[in-house]
Formats: C-alpha cells, sequence, structure tokens
C-alpha cells in the first residue's frame, strides 16, 4: 500500500471515530470505541474495504499516532480530537511549566482576545515541544507559536489531561497565560 492510500484511510478513520460515525452506520461506546471487526464490516458496506492488516499499518504508520486498539485488539478509537460525545477517561495531570500551540497567523488577533477556545472539538490541543506546533500551524497557513503558561494555569486551578499520543488537552487557555 502506498502513502497516498494509507493518508486517505487514516483521514477516513478520523472522520468516523473522531465526528461522524453515523456516516458508515458505525456506533461508538461512551469512551470512544468500536469494534473492529464491526468497524471494517461498515467501512465496506460504503465502499472502503480494507483489512485488519492494513487497518493496523494504518494505526502504527499515521504520523500523530491519532488511533490506538484496545489491549486485546478488539476495539480501536481515537486518542483525541472529538468532536461528539466520549469520555476519553483520562485522569487530570499536572502539566509541564510551559507548551505549545500552532495556528496561522490569521487567528491571532482573535486569540489574543478570546484565548484559545476548544469550539467544536471537546479540548484544545497542546504541544510539548515548538516543532510539533509548526506542523500543527502550518496546516491553516502561516504558522504562528503561542507559548501557553500551562504551570501557571495549572495552579491557578485548570486542569490537564495527556492523551495517549502525548498531546495535551485543556478546556480554555485564557489570553493572560499565552505568550504570542
Amino acid at each position: 500500500m502506498n502513502r497516498r492510500d494509507l493518508i486517505r484511510h487514516s483521514k477516513f478513520l478520523s472522520l468516523v471515530l473522531r465526528h461522524r460515525p453515523q456516516k458508515i452506520g458505525l456506533e461508538l461506546d461512551s469512551q470512544g470505541w468500536a469494534d473492529v471487526d464491526h468497524l471494517l464490516a461498515r467501512m465496506a458496506a460504503h465502499g472502503r474495504k480494507i483489512d485488519l492488516p492494513t487497518l493496523k499499518k494504518v494505526v502504527a504508520e499515521n504520523d500523530k499516532q491519532r488511533f490506538i486498539f484496545s489491549a486485546d485488539g478488539r476495539r480501536i478509537r481515537a486518542n483525541q480530537g472529538h468532536s461528539i460525545k466520549v469520555d476519553l477517561g483520562y485522569d487530570p495531570l499536572k502539566p509541564p511549566e510551559f507548551l505549545f500551540h500552532g495556528t496561522a497567523e490569521r487567528f491571532v488577533d482573535s486569540i489574543r482576545d478570546k484565548g484559545l477556545l476548544k469550539r467544536r472539538r471537546h479540548h484544545v490541543h497542546l504541544s510539548q515541544d515548538r516543532e510539533t506546533a509548526v506542523k500543527v500551524g502550518q496546516r491553516h497557513g502561516r504558522p504562528v507559536v503561542l507559548i501557553v503558561q500551562a504551570g501557571a494555569m495549572h495552579a491557578a486551578g485548570h486542569q490537564f489531561f495527556l492523551s495517549e499520543n502525548h498531546v495535551w488537552l485543556t478546556d480554555h487557555v485564557p489570553p493572560e497565560f499565552l505568550e504570542i
């Protein structure tokens, strides 16, 4: 399977595991898990036939490690980024002193005013390093990396969570905790 097919399958998995499982008649449990066999059957029924080894390759080679299999390999879910209601079961953690957020230059004025908002997602996504934040910001235009004073936010009572693929999550980053 070529790289383009892997990306195409990954984007489709993001759609059905993070945003619109109903598109293929898939049901996720309250924590966002889907039965692997059912996922493959529903994909095939909607013209997206892939086999289990291909699904495993898509999960393993996803550059952002967006997906994870359950310990027994019978279920799959997205690690974060859902726009549908799920409880990922992450426990609050103390974050590093600083985290990073990549965005496009055109959004900076709004962020200065309102801070970082989760919008249609469950959380604001933050990176542990600048390089990752630059990559994220590039997807939407000329990138700007914002420094989030995560330690100060945590001390002020804001909760942080760490996803399976090491993306830090929080509900909102008020402007006073941002260095732009």
